[in-house]
This record gives C-alpha cells, sequence and structure tokens, in this order.
C-alpha cells in the first residue's frame, strides 16, 4: 500500500473524510523536472488560480521566477506567503481600487486588458511607473482540439486589434505606464506540439506589430494551457504534457528572437498530478439495472469532472464490504443534483461500502473553484505529505 492509500485507510479510521490530500514530494519533483526542461532562458510564472494552497506555493519557489494573481484577493494571499516573489496582476476586471491596492503590494507588473484598464492604471499610478504587458487577442488560428479557446475570436479577455493599436498610440501620453511586452493565453488543453506552433506564430505577429509600432518588445507571454488529459492513465508513457519538448521547443525560439524574453504560466500542468481527493463509500445500489456507489464527498469538494464532462481517474482502497458488479457503476456525490457525478468504473469494478475513492490528478481546479456550500454540507480536512 503507497502512502496515499495508507493514509486513507487512517483518516478512515478516525472518521476525518472526505479530504484532500497532496503529495508535496511529487510536486517537488516536477517543479524541478519543468524547471530544467525550460532552462534558464525561459521563465515560468506559476499561476495560483490552479492552486493557490500555501504549501503548494512554497515547494514552487525555488523552481519558479514569479506567480500571477488574477485577484486582489489572490494577490494579498500569495503576498502573504510568499513574501518576495515577483507577482504579476491579470484578470479580466481591474479597478481603480483593485490596481491601487495592487500597487500599494507591490506588484511588479500589471496585465493590462483593456484601454479604459490602461488609462486607469496610469491614473492611478501617480508618480511612479508601473510596468504593463497588454494582453493581446490576435486574430490567429487556435489548432483544433483545444479544451477552451479564449482568443483568435470575440472574447472579454484581451485586446483585439484595434484596441491594441489604440492602446499603443495612448502609451506616450502616459508617463506612468512603462510598456514592456505582450501577453497571450489563447487556448488551453494544448500539446507540446500545438503550443510550439502557436507559440511560434505569437512571436511573428508580436514582433511585427512592436516594430510597427516602435515599442521594444522586450517579453512575450505565452500563458499557459498545456494539456492534461484526465481520461489517461498517466503512468503511461506519453500521458502528460511533453515539458523536454516544450523547453526544446521555446529555447529555439528565443535563439531566433534575441532580445525578447520568452514566459510561461502554467497552472493545472504543474500541480494536477500531485492531488487526491479521498471520499468514504456510504452505501452500492442498483437502479433500472446499473449500479451507483454513492460516496460522501461530491462535486461541492471537487467539481472538476462535472465542469469538464470527464471521469476522474480513481482507485479503490478496499477497507469495507467488497462486492464485483457485473454492470458498469457510477461515482455519485451527496448532493441533490444528478449532475453529481464525478467517475464511471467498468465492467466488473469491486467496490463496497466503507471502502475508499482516491480520485487521482485533483491538484488543481478542485476545491478552490467548487461551489463548497451547496447543501451546506461540511468542508473536507487538508492534508500534505512527502
Amino acid at each position: 500500500m503507497n502512502r496515499i492509500d495508507e493514509l486513507a485507510a487512517q483518516l478512515a479510521a478516525v472518521g476525518d473524510l472526505p479530504a484532500f490530500v497532496t503529495d508535496l514530494q511529487a510536486l517537488g519533483e516536477q517543479g524541478a523536472a519543468i524547471r530544467a526542461a525550460l532552462g534558464p532562458d525561459v521563465e515560468w510564472y506559476y499561476a495560483a488560480k490552479a492552486n493557490p494552497d500555501p504549501r503548494v506555493l512554497q515547494v514552487l519557489t525555488p523552481y519558479v521566477d514569479g506567480v500571477e494573481v488574477a485577484s486582489l484577493g489572490e494577490l494579498r494571499h500569495v503576498r502573504a506567503h510568499l513574501p518576495r516573489v515577483p507577482l504579476a496582476l491579470a484578470g479580466p476586471v481591474k479597478p481603480e481600487p483593485v490596481l491601487a491596492a495592487a500597487l500599494a503590494a507591490g506588484v511588479e507588473l500589471v496585465h493590462v486588458e483593456s484601454v479604459r484598464e490602461l488609462t486607469t492604471l496610469a491614473a492611478v499610478a501617480e508618480d511612479r511607473v508601473v510596468d504593463v504587458l497588454l494582453r493581446a487577442n490576435p486574430a490567429l488560428a487556435v489548432a483544433e482540439g483545444a479544451a477552451l479557446v479564449m482568443g483568435g475570436r470575440p472574447s472579454p479577455f484581451g485586446l483585439d486589434p484595434a484596441a491594441l493599436d489604440a492602446c499603443a498610440a495612448l502609451l506616450p501620453q502616459l508617463p506612468g505606464v512603462r510598456f514592456r511586452g505582450l501577453h497571450t493565453h489563447l487556448a488551453s488543453g494544448l500539446t507540446a506540439a500545438q503550443h510550439l506552433e502557436l507559440a511560434a506564430g505569437v512571436l511573428e505577429w508580436a514582433t511585427a506589430w512592436s516594430a510597427r509600432h516602435g515599442l521594444p518588445l522586450e517579453v512575450v507571454n505565452l500563458g499557459g494551457g498545456m494539456a492534461v488529459d484526465y481520461r489517461a492513465d498517466r503512468r503511461e508513457p506519453g500521458a502528460r504534457f511533453d515539458w523536454a519538448a516544450e523547453g526544446a521547443g521555446l529555447q529555439a525560439l528565443s535563439a531566433a528572437y534575441p532580445g525578447v524574453r520568452l514566459r510561461l504560466e502554467p497552472g493545472r500542468a504543474v500541480s494536477a498530478y500531485c492531488g487526491h481527493y479521498l471520499a468514504r463509500v456510504v452505501d452500492v445500489r442498483a437502479s433500472h439495472g446499473e449500479w451507483f456507489a454513492v460516496v460522501d464527498g461530491g462535486t461541492h469538494h471537487l467539481r472538476t469532472p462535472a465542469a469538464r464532462g470527464h471521469s476522474q481517474p480513481l482507485r479503490v482502497v478496499p477497507l469495507g464490504e467488497n462486492r464485483s458488479h457485473v454492470a458498469p457503476l457510477t461515482v455519485s456525490g451527496a448532493l441533490c443534483t444528478p449532475r453529481d457525478v464525478l467517475a464511471h468504473l467498468p465492467e466488473g469494478a469491486t467496490v463496497g461500502p466503507g471502502d475508499v475513492v482516491v480520485f487521482e490528478m485533483a491538484g488543481a481546479y478542485g476545491w478552490n473553484i467548487s461551489h463548497h456550500d451547496f447543501l451546506m454540507h461540511p468542508h473536507p480536512s487538508f492534508h500534505h505529505v512527502g
């Protein structure tokens, strides 16, 4: 029995389930591997929205160049736990009070998403000079099969070509802001090959745009969006995002564009594999020829499978009354909705009341995006190993 399963048995024995467990050793190994693959010439800002757990932030600190925060709450949370790590403020809505608070907290860089936001930032800056990246939404094609497309089409995110040109015209009139470069995040769920193809297109477009406007291009932020395949066996070769290929490709692009620093903002592909959600099977019941294993947790703790429409990878720790089932079995939660489905088990799955289900790949966009207080069930406990 591995250490996660051992902890599952211990927590079940004392009634401390459901629970989230983070493997800090695995997370550190992931961080070190990503840093080594990217090399010294590619910057990495961790997207705190993926998992803002303080222990996660602290484990990743030695490997990242900074942290991307997307709200005043994230900013204050990350700054409290990482007082010296550079921060970049992102997010589609940054009203004047948020910008003022961000500058007061020492945010080093702001990702600007609109003409109004640029002028508001300049006014808030007063006698300071604030570094900015203009978040662009250029008319670039995005690879087919992307899990989520956020650019290259009408979108509330970023500046389309007309708005981007308007910002370029305004910059000389705004001494409170200093243009450092461009930011793009056009899609999520991309393989390394897809991400690199898109990066090449972004760099070609970005250098042409900056030259046309006479703006020195120091940084191009290529966003995140690295694919995490919840359907694949994470232990199989090639199941995870190919960071080695990504790093080699970005290093080649960096050499082709001297003077331009490349930056990434991955989140999900960093922490997803290091987290686990544990819930106890309360009942196994049949309905119209199908079987359901009902657990004491649900999508109010781990919303990811319902939000993305997949079956969450899992394994069963056999602690209770096990039985075999011929029909496929659905693992559902404690909420009063048929949408509270976490996973589907194949024919012949063995599970019974008292068993603990360990949902894997729960280390990103799990607890922090879930509707915690629907039905007001107790919150889970949180644990760290490694």
